[in-house]
């Protein structure tokens, strides 16, 4: 069973996650990139990449599970457009003080993780004085 889906005036696409910032780490800066579906067999799927590439996936696999890691490209691919992930909630003040007090060297902590954690404290302190 093969669907030609260039008779299909309405085009499918699988979806990818991608950080924009890939190369500096993951700033948070996503963006959804949409892959189009060229046909369809009982056993595979087929797609175009932005970059004009082609490449298949194991159609069962997809439907079932709704993504699939397509290892030759290293992408995640989804059938429905993924959520963009919330950056996690800062610290608070009063955990980051906690933190570093648990760090502290008097309460079984190393000098390392004290100064680390303090100028995190710091850090966070400047921050919220310089936002009131």
């Amino acid at each position: 069973m093969t669907t030609d889906l260039t008779a299909n005036p309405q085009p499918e696409y699988l979806y990818e996650l991608w950080d924009v910032n890939w190369d500096d780490g993951p700033l948070g800066n996503w963006k959804i990139l949409r892959h189009e579906i060229t046909r369809k067999t009982a056993r595979r799927i087929y797609f175009t990449l932005d970059n004009g590439r082609t490449g298949y996936l194991d159609r069962k696999k997809i439907e079932s599970e709704g993504e699939i890691y397509h290892g030759r490209t290293c992408r995640h691919l989804h059938l429905t457009p993924p959520g963009i992930p919330r950056p996690p909630k800062p610290p608070s003040l009063t955990e980051l003080r906690k933190a570093m007090a648990d760090a502290h060297p008097d309460r079984g902590g190393s000098s390392e993780a004290f100064i680390a954690a303090r100028a995190r404290y710091e850090r966070a302190r400047r921050a919220a004085g310089a936002e009131s």
